[in-house]
This record gives structure tokens, sequence and C-alpha cells, in this order.
């Protein structure tokens, strides 16, 4: 009886856990604010927004798993399908930043440099693309949700 309500609980922690710490990159992740501080900062949120990203996609495993409607019925959906789409695309598009965040953090304690303008725009825009994908998960969920597009 309290399965159900504590694994949604726990998947809205992670999302917006999530949400939290890619935007808290997004926000730090600007050339003009740029500093040795914010480039260890910058790597370790993303190192917080990866283990986030794992806790929901646990967690909305186990809702599809162990949830009232069980996982027939979720993986027939195509907004499920839609979500975990747009989950793996946003992990793919972070990949990129997660390597220039580790760079950027062993350049500064080699040399002391910090990133080129250039970089950190570039950087940058591809969290400003993930956050804004992001959006449109809880879109595909809160469909799914009221059976909106469901078979």
């Amino acid at each position: 009886m309290l399965l159900e309500p504590l694994l949604a609980y726990a998947h809205f922690i992670a999302i917006f856990s999530v949400i939290v710490f890619i935007t808290s990159e997004a926000a730090l992740c600007r050339s003009e604010w740029m500093n040795a501080a914010v480039v260890r900062r910058l790597a370790r949120l993303d190192l917080i927004y990866l283990f986030a990203a794992i806790f929901a996609l646990v967690t909305g495993l186990a809702r599809t798993y162990w949830g009232a409607k069980g996982l027939g019925w979720y993986w027939h959906q195509p907004l499920l399908h839609i979500k975990v789409t747009l989950f793996v695309v946003i992990g793919l598009i972070s990949i990129k930043p997660t390597l220039s965040f580790i760079r950027w953090r062993k350049q500064l304690d080699a040399t002391g440099a910090l990133p080129a303008e250039a970089e950190v725009k570039q950087v940058r825009r591809l969290i400003m693309i993930q956050a804004h994908l992001l959006m449109f998960i809880p879109l595909a969920a809160v469909f799914l949700a009221r059976g909106v597009w469901t078979r």
C-alpha cells in the first residue's frame, strides 16, 4: 500500500535534484564568472548531477516494475519511450560538458589556466540544450499519468 507513493516520492526527489543541479551548472558556466572556484564547483556539481540522473533512472525503472500499473502496461506506452529517449539524449549531450569540466579542473591544477571564453560558451550552450529538453520529460509524464495517448 505504501510502496507506490514512496516510489513516486523518491522519483520526484530524484527529478527535482536533476533539475537543481543542471540549473546550477547553467548558472555557473559563464565566461564572465569563470574563476578557479567555479571550475572546481562545476566539476563537483556535474558529479552530483550524474548521481541524481542515475537515481532518477533507477527510481523510474522501479516505478515501472513495482508500481501499480506494472511493467506490462508501462513498457507498451509510447510516452514512456519518449521519456526514456529524451533521458538518453540528454545523457549523451552531457558527455561533452562532463569531459570539459574534468579537463578544465586538471588544466587548472596543472597550470592555473582557466578555460577559454569560446569553450565556456560552447559548454554552456550544451547545458542549456539539456535543460530545455529536460522540460519535456515531465510533460510526457503528465500525459502518461492522465491516460493521454496511452494504449
